[in-house]
C-alpha cells in the first residue's frame, strides 16, 4: 500500500513544492530509501 503526501517549502524567498511517496508494508523489515538529489546534510547522515 503506498501514501502519498504533498507539501511546501521555502527556498530563499519563493515556495518550492515537495511531493512525499511511501510504500507502507504490513509486514517485513524496516527500511527507508532517499530517491532524487538530496542535501549534503542528508547525505552525511
Amino acid at each position: 500500500m503506498s501514501a502519498k503526501v504533498f507539501s511546501a517549502t521555502t527556498l530563499g524567498l519563493e515556495s518550492v513544492s515537495v511531493e512525499v511517496e511511501v510504500d507502507v508494508l504490513s509486514a517485513g523489515l524496516h527500511m527507508f530509501t532517499l530517491v532524487g538529489l538530496p542535501d549534503t546534510s542528508i547525505k552525511e547522515s
